[in-house]
C-alpha cells in the first residue's frame, strides 16, 4: 500500500502572504510531502482555496494539492467543474478535489445563499453533475436544482478520472462516501473509526452499484500539538463534534508521537495523511524539516 503525507492549513491558518505560503510550498516539495491543502470557511483568516491553489499550481512543479474541504452548497456545479478542470490542466494532473457540506454554521450558510436542510440535497445532486461535465463531452440534465441543456466544459481535466474525496464520519456521510466518492479523507477520527468504516463504506458502494473505492484512497487529516499540551480551547472543539471520544484520543499530542499514530491508522487500513497544527509555528523552516524527519520515512 502506497503511503502517502501531506500538510494542511487551518481555516485560522495566518499563512495569508506570498512570502510566506510561497516558503511554505516550496519547503514542502523540498522535503518530499505529498501535497498541501486548505481549509476553507468564509469568515476564517485562511485564504480561498481556489485562489491559494491557483498559486500553488505556478509555483511548484510536482506538490499535489486540494481544499480540506470545499464547500459544495451554494456553487454553480458547471462553473466549479470549469475550475477545477482548469486547475487539473495548468497544473499538469495535481489537484486533489475534496467536498464537503460546510460548517454547521449561520453566519456560512448564509454566506452561501443555502438553508441546512437544503445542504444535503444540493451536494446529491451537484456532485454527479460536475462529475459527468468531467468525463463526458456533452450533458443534459432536468433536475430539482439545476437545469441543464447541452452544456459542456472544456478543456477537460487531465487526470481521468478526476477522482473525488469526501470526508466524515457520520452514518450519513459514510453512506454519501460510498454512493459518491472516490476517496475518503475525515478528520477528528481515531484509527478505530477508520477500521470499522471502511467495509461500511464499501458496503454503501455495492448497495449502490459501485466499484468500492480503491484502497489507497482511504486517509486522515491529523491534527496535532507542536509542545505536547492539549489545551482547553482544543478539549471544547473536541467534545462539540464527538461528545463520545477523549481529546487525547482525537488530537495528537507532540510532534514526535505522529510517527505512531500514523501507524495505528496504516494498520486500520489508511494510507493518506494529512498532517495540520492547530497552532501554526512562528518558524516554519524548523517545524517541516522536524515534521520530515518524524513522519517521511513512512512513505514507500
Amino acid at each position: 500500500m502506497k503511503i502517502r503525507i501531506g500538510f494542511g492549513l487551518g481555516t485560522r491558518s495566518r499563512v495569508n502572504n506570498p512570502e510566506t505560503l510561497g516558503q511554505l510550498a516550496t519547503s514542502l516539495e523540498e522535503h518530499g510531502f505529498d501535497s498541501l491543502w486548505f481549509s476553507e470557511r468564509v469568515s476564517g483568516t485562511g485564504l480561498d482555496p481556489l485562489v491559494a491553489m491557483s498559486w500553488i499550481a505556478a509555483i511548484t512543479e510536482q506538490l499535489k494539492f486540494g481544499p480540506s474541504v470545499m464547500v459544495l452548497p451554494g456553487r454553480n456545479p458547471v462553473v466549479l467543474a470549469k475550475s477545477f478542470a482548469s486547475l487539473d490542466r495548468i497544473s499538469n494532473g495535481r489537484v486533489l478535489p475534496a467536498f464537503g457540506l460546510g460548517a454547521i454554521n449561520l453566519g456560512e450558510h448564509q454566506a452561501f445563499g443555502v438553508e441546512r436542510k437544503d445542504r444535503s440535497p444540493w451536494f446529491d445532486e451537484a456532485l454527479p453533475l460536475m462529475r459527468r461535465l468531467w468525463e463526458e463531452d456533452v450533458i443534459s440534465h432536468n433536475g430539482p436544482r439545476f437545469q441543464l441543456q447541452d452544456v459542456r466544459v472544456k478543456p477537460k481535466p487531465i487526470q481521468k478520472p478526476l477522482d473525488i474525496w469526501l470526508g466524515g464520519i457520520a452514518p450519513s456521510e459514510l453512506k454519501r462516501v460510498g454512493r459518491l466518492g472516490d476517496g475518503w479523507l475525515p478528520s477528528f477520527c481515531t484509527a478505530n473509526d477508520v477500521e470499522e468504516a471502511i467495509p461500511q463504506i464499501d458496503g454503501y458502494s455495492k448497495e449502490s452499484g459501485r466499484e468500492t473505492i480503491d484502497r489507497e484512497h482511504f486517509g486522515a487529516l491529523l491534527v496535532y500539538t507542536t509542545d505536547g499540551s492539549l489545551p482547553d480551547e482544543i478539549i471544547r472543539a473536541v467534545q462539540s463534534r464527538r461528545p463520545s471520544v477523549k481529546a487525547n484520543e482525537i488530537i495528537v499530542q507532540g510532534r514526535e508521537k505522529l510517527s505512531s499514530r500514523i501507524k495505528e491508522f496504516i494498520d486500520a487500513g489508511a494510507s493518506k495523511f494529512v498532517l495540520m497544527p492547530y497552532v501554526e509555528p512562528n518558524d516554519w523552516d524548523t517545524e517541516l524539516r522536524w515534521l520530515a524527519e518524524e513522519t517521511l520515512h513512512l512513505q514507500n
